[in-house]
């Protein structure tokens, strides 16, 4: 086991038994607490199935944050990525009837498309006027939030609900369900082996990790920083406005409704920073994270623990395996460098054994 699972592990490990302790010193059931948590999420087929629709946004809006740090773009744009590309398949749902067999790949490009859109905005501001995208995407999260507001309040209002809302899409842009699972999850799997293979298994991945983790020797190393920069936030936004987008495709209600954004992007934010921007790590967590909000709810009507009790077990988790990372990999590191000296130490008392053995026989002919 590599020494970064280990790490992980090991917080992960010790975060749960924080919770514990907090959950006694407030006075709950601290066991059947948990034990109830994942009951509710991993220990039935609907429990599973519920956490696998759960994880479907948090495992694009995570790789969508692991590809903007991973490659030194600061893109916290993930909300307003979203939510346009959630409006945008909406809205393309809305206007079209075609075939599933045609509109469902559409939809799935409008929603890459538009997220990617979103995401170039603020890499152009920061190509053509030097502007920081630290702040522009996150600036352009509030203007994406304000202007689906206004479209669902105004033009794309259905009239037929006392709530903002667009209309239905048409049935032709839904998903299908399997025994629960609707097939977001599978699209969620295509673009995550598809963005691994990019990441960890193309030029262009390693030119991105390389900027990540020293962009002045990738520029001097001859990486086309600019470019690579902009792909990297086009990649970053079209997994963001996809997460968006399915949530229209493959959800209960098929139409944008005000809130739906939730907290699903700013939740791939901090699986991108738990997961250390690995790709593999990032969908495992967004995994563990969906089964701790799925069974946050069963926890609640089984012990009475409040659901959100699953935010701050979030919390600590990432204050855990964060803040503990260096240092768990330094214990690790002198644990392994004590047991390679101890191996070389017994080695070396053999050595001298056999030569001291060897001498004696010699003395003695």
């Amino acid at each position: 086991m590599s020494k970064n699972a280990l790490t992980a592990l090991a917080g992960v490990g010790v975060a749960l038994l924080a919770g514990l302790v907090i959950l006694w010193a407030q006075g709950y059931p601290a066991l059947p607490s948990y034990a109830a948590l994942f009951s509710y999420s991993l220990f039935s087929k609907f429990a599973i199935v519920s956490t696998l629709n759960k994880a479907t946004p948090l495992v694009l809006t995570g790789l969508s944050a692991a590809v903007g740090f991973g490659s030194n773009c600061v893109n916290l744009g993930q909300p307003g990525q979203f939510l346009i590309g959630a409006m945008a398949v909406a809205g393309f749902g809305i206007a079209c009837d075609l075939p599933a067999p045609v509109m469902i790949p559409l939809a799935i490009m409008v929603a890459l498309a538009a997220g990617a859109l979103w995401a170039g905005i603020a890499a152009g501001f920061r190509r053509r006027f030097n502007m920081d995208e630290f702040i522009t995407t996150l600036m352009l999260n509030f203007i994406a939030d304000y202007f689906t507001l206004y479209l669902i309040s105004g033009p794309m209002w259905d009239r037929a609900t006392y709530s903002p809302m667009t209309k239905m899409t048409n049935p032709g842009s839904w998903l299908p369900m399997w025994d629960g699972l609707s097939a977001a999850f599978v699209v969620s799997c295509v673009a995550f082996v598809i963005t691994w293979v990019i990441w960890d298994r193309s030029k262009l991945g390693y030119e991105w990790r390389v900027m990540g983790q020293n962009s002045v020797f990738a520029r001097v190393g001859g990486c086309p920083s600019e470019a690579n920069f902009t792909r990297a936030m086009l990649l970053s936004g079209a997994l963001a406005g996809l997460a968006g987008g399915l949530m229209i495709m493959g959800g209960m209600q098929h139409r944008f409704v005000k809130g739906m954004g939730a907290n699903y992007a700013w939740d791939g934010v901090m699986i991108a920073i738990v997961a250390a921007n690995g790709m593999v790590p990032t969908g495992l967590y967004a995994l563990f994270f969906a089964a701790i909000q799925t069974g946050a709810m069963g926890m609640e009507l089984e012990t009475a623990v409040p659901s959100e009790f699953a935010l701050v077990l979030q919390a600590i988790i990432v204050l855990f395996v964060v803040a503990s990372r260096e240092s768990t990999r330094l214990l690790i590191n002198n644990l392994a460098a004590n047991l390679r000296a101890r191996a070389a130490a017994v080695g070396a008392a053999r050595e001298r054994g056999r030569g001291e053995g060897g001498e004696r026989g010699a003395s003695g002919h």
